[in-house]
């Protein structure tokens, strides 16, 4: 589905530059947002928000819906759960719902008890390196077999020549005096590279049990076939696929195909910094940044080819020229559920959830995005692979929006706010 005509791409990298104010998503020009570092701002943040193309390529506006409110609908209200997080990136609920982990991309670990509001440092963290989009990124958990929480983190870390990488790494949790416990690097994305920019990147736990690890494309710009997004003898560009001890599953894609890097589940992609499960359809949904608009919500597929940069939907920065082919006329390439085209304005999208609590009943099965550029909390509604965006959350709030979730046992939204000195709120009935 096409935006701005409901469509099958998103346009560019808000997240990227996570400024507004931006010269491009170059590595000269620190991304503001997407490089989730820097004061710097990358184009795909500057963007206005941008309408969307349906995989139809109709094109109806479908910026907002016009429908009428179904008969249960609840309206929404902001609350304030903590202020002063430094640029926020993720956030996990414990199995324990009074508490909340919450990242800091400069490299700090929040455990934050929701019941008497208070936040704690979580010791215990690798060395990280925070600049430019780098830092300490997303956070997963779940429970291990005696019930005490597992710890997931990705982060940026450099190797003894100063080149950075995304990194995985796993670690138990101590709640009573805040710490990481017995924690074990299990993955660095090769090759490092000497740039700040387009690390990715989001981890969450599969319904096979296994986990899946977003990279970005470290902002090489090469459009061409030799551009290493689609090289899968790297680690670029790319969602992994990884058991929880960090080995390699016997029946990834690549495991057999000579000199591929066995871990790949999917490539071809730019900068993943959204990624969710569908508990309707237990498939595995990303958000994927674009060059000047472009963005994308995609469905991940086994050994699936999702075209960047020799079939995309946006731009190059300045001049305006199409990169690439359209998606849908390269048949090994796969489509795009929803996007933003060139000259749309684009949706740089970060962090996204399904909706499954009982607070909104309205919002069950709706698909949630935050846009950061765009300075709101994109709501979609979703049948099957067709996608349609409906009014978006927090748009009076002059908010970039990194993340969201919801609470496990009420169902309110939470909602991470990408500033310094930034907020965590949550939506809740009013």
């Amino acid at each position: 589905m096409l935006a701005g005509c409901l469509a099958d791409g998103d346009d560019e990298e808000l997240d990227d530059s996570d400024d507004s104010n931006g010269v491009g998503d170059t590595d000269d020009a620190a991304d503001a947002d997407d490089r989730d570092g820097t004061d710097a701002v990358d184009m795909d943040d500057v963007e206005d928000d941008g309408d969307a193309t349906d995989d139809s390529d109709d094109t109806d506006d479908a910026d907002v819906s016009d429908d009428e409110p179904p008969a249960d609908a609840v309206e929404p209200a902001v609350e304030t759960v903590v202020d002063g997080l430094d640029r926020p990136w993720g956030l996990a609920f414990l199995s324990d719902p009074s508490y909340l982990l919450v990242t800091e991309r400069e490299g700090r670990l929040q455990l934050i008890n929701l019941e008497n509001g208070s936040m704690e440092d979580v010791t215990g963290l690798p060395d990280i390196h925070a600049a430019g989009q780098g830092g300490l990124l997303d956070v997963a958990v779940e429970d291990n077999d005696d019930g005490d929480p597992t710890v997931y983190i990705t982060y940026v870390a450099t190797n003894d020549e100063g080149l950075s990488s995304t990194h995985l790494a796993r670690a138990g949790l101590n709640t009573d005096d805040p710490a990481l416990i017995d924690l074990e690097e299990l993955y660095a994305v090769e090759p490092f590279k000497e740039s700040n920019g387009h690390f990715g990147s989001r981890v969450v736990v599969g319904p096979d049990d296994h986990l899946y690890l977003s990279t970005g494309d470290r902002q090489d710009k090469d459009f061409s076939e030799d551009h290493p997004s689609q090289n899968v003898e790297n680690g670029w560009g790319s969602v992994l696929r990884l058991a929880t001890d960090g080995s390699v599953p016997e029946d990834n894609p690549f495991v057999d195909e000579g000199d591929a890097e066995p871990a790949i589940f999917s490539y071809g992609h730019r900068n993943v910094q959204g990624m969710t499960v569908n508990p309707e359809t237990d498939s595995i949904w990303i958000t994927d940044h674009g060059e000047q608009d472009g963005d994308e919500i995609n469905i991940l597929e086994a050994g699936g080819n999702f075209g960047w940069p020799i079939a995309h939907h946006g731009c190059t920065y300045g001049d305006g020229e199409p990169i690439g082919e359209e998606p849908e006329e390269l048949d090994e390439v796969i489509d795009p559920v929803f996007y933003w085209p060139c000259n749309s304005g684009g949706f740089p999208p970060s962090g996204m959830w399904f909706y499954r609590g009982d607070a909104f009943p309205a919002w069950q099965g709706n698909l949630f995005v935050g846009n950061l550029a765009g300075q709101y909390l994109g709501r979609f509604a979703v049948d099957g692979d067709e996608v349609e965006e409906l009014d978006p959350l927090l748009a009076d709030q002059g908010w970039r929006i990194r993340a969201v979730t919801e609470a496990p046992d009420t169902g309110e939204l939470y909602v991470l706010v990408d500033d310094t000195n930034a907020p965590l709120v949550r939506i809740v009935p009013e």
